[in-house]
């Protein structure tokens, strides 16, 4: 997928966008193209291209990534939650991308050099780990946002130099913050997700409630069940169920549903799923991470079922935890579940009003707002700092609780006040002594004794200098994580 959009010659001057995506299922390139959405409605904003990785690289690469996690979730979803929590902790790998994904991501690199974008939004971790290599080998200007779509944060999407990362809610920023991250690249926007243009359709309460049921991206039998289910419900109701793009399913359910009479109305894909989740009461599926904060934004709580292992399991807890949804773990059970939901006085009201609080509709215009108002050189987490911060996250420390020479310290730009390096403690020691001023400050510099400098300070600088010749920098250690947050 390749969508380019252009404003007209008077604002050829102004930034261009550059969306990487990588379409494993439909939440990455969906949040891609909310992001697209609000470029649009910036007048600063000359062009945007949204990019999928994916449909550049080879056909195996790609089958592998895409196909290949659909098959092990609906096969060994055990697998699915090794896999997901053995990739958990923050730089776990930290050595450079291997070669199979160097080759595939050269199509990528070249698109890069032909837009020459002023700022990059990666809504998939693979392309967050390749512009964190092209940062930190001096061959890229532009400012880099890494955009997390669930809600809770997954190690994979920390990166060794970016500008900013957004993440879904405050956690994950506390998170972050506790192993060490600087607050200012750090921020909680919620998940992208597209507006819509017009207003929506108002809830009729004089009217049973509407549920909307979604078959999800892998559908088939698991969908089936629960429409069974209903229809041994007790309340009054309609349903509006959506199979998306399975013609099979959408022929198999309307014939469950057949003696039912209009009660039920069975969709395949559909262009009006803004206008479902508006007029919907109560939605029954999966919680992934782009569908729960679409309907998070329409104030429409969920029935979460059959959630994938890992992300989509904890999903559905941060949900519940707001009061905006309900879990069931049986199909078997699930009509008797939304039963009680709709039985019970206010029940229903009140997890509405949960799903409304926990919206937020505007976090692709804030992704923008945050990243092109935000800091001009990126942040470089050094080799020895990651290791750092992998070790405090197995060992459940946070940052002010580590001591001695593995701990982490920040250089900060004197001239904008921003984090632009975390290092480890005696990582210092061999920058003093080329870069020390006489008040105990640091001023990088370039080119001075650069082929006696280590690898990781050459990668340091090229990455931070960028055109200029020096940098000003103030040396801090880590502020408490909670106090910086709040106070």
């Amino acid at each position: 997928m390749r969508t380019t959009s252009a404003r007209d010659k008077r604002t050829a001057s102004g930034q261009r966008v550059l969306i990487l995506t990588a379409g494993v299922g439909s939440g990455h390139n969906s949040a891609a193209a909310a992001v697209q959405q609000a470029c649009a409605a910036r007048a600063d904003i000359a062009e945007v291209q949204v990019l999928d990785v994916l449909q550049v690289s080879s056909v195996l690469y790609r089958a592998l990534l895409s196909r290949g996690y659909f098959v092990l979730v609906e096969g060994l979803p055990w697998l699915v939650e090794w896999g997901y929590d053995i990739s958990n902790p923050p730089f776990r790998r930290r050595g450079p991308i291997d070669p199979w994904t160097r080759v595939n991501a050269s199509p990528v690199v070249g698109a890069i050099k032909r837009f020459r974008p002023t700022a990059i939004v990666c809504t998939h971790f693979l392309p967050a780990q390749l512009l964190a290599a092209l940062l930190l080998r001096g061959l890229i200007d532009a400012k880099t946002a890494v955009v997390t779509t669930d809600y809770d944060f997954q190690g994979l999407w920390l990166s060794g130099a970016f500008h900013k990362i957004f993440v879904a809610r405050e956690e994950g920023k506390v998170e972050l913050m506790a192993l060490g991250l600087p607050s200012d690249r750090v921020t909680a926007t919620g998940i992208p997700i597209k507006k819509q243009l017009s207003p929506g359709p108002v809830r009729d309460s004089n009217k049973p409630p509407m549920l909307l049921i979604s078959a999800g991206a892998t559908g088939g039998d698991y969908a089936v069940s629960v429409v069974r289910q209903t229809l041994h419900m007790r309340s009054a109701f309609t349903v509006t169920v959506v199979c998306g793009h399975n013609d099979a399913l959408r022929q198999r359910i309307g014939a469950l549903v057949a003696s039912a009479g209009d009660r039920y109305s069975v969709l395949g894909f559909t262009a009006e799923m803004p206008q479902l989740l508006q007029r919907a009461d109560l939605f029954v599926g999966k919680p992934g991470g782009l569908s729960a904060s679409e309907c998070m934004a329409a104030g429409l709580p969920m029935v979460l079922v059959n959630p994938i292992p890992g992300q989509e399991v904890r999903n559905g807890d941060y949900l519940m935890e707001q009061g905006a949804a309900v879990r069931c773990n049986t199909a078997a059970t699930i009509g008797w579940k939304i039963d009680q939901v709709l039985r019970d006085p206010g029940r229903l009201q009140k997890m509405q009003a949960a799903a409304q609080r926990t919206g937020r509709p505007d976090a692709a215009a804030d992704v923008l707002s945050e990243l092109l108002d935000g800091p001009s050189r990126p942040l470089v987490v050094t080799r020895a700092a990651q290791r750092t911060i992998l070790a405090a996250s197995e060992n459940r420390f946070v940052a002010t609780d580590l001591t001695g020479p593995s701990s982490l310290v920040r250089l900060v730009d004197q001239a904008s006040g921003s984090t632009v390096a975390l290092l480890q403690e005696d990582e210092l020691p061999d920058l003093q002594k080329r870069y020390s001023t006489p008040d105990g400050d640091l001023v990088l510099r370039r080119g001075r004794a650069s082929l006696l400098l280590r690898w990781e300070q050459r990668r340091l600088l090229r990455a931070l200098l960028r055109g200029d010749d020096a940098l000003p920098v103030r040396v801090e250690g880590p502020l408490a994580p909670f106090r910086d947050l709040h106070g």
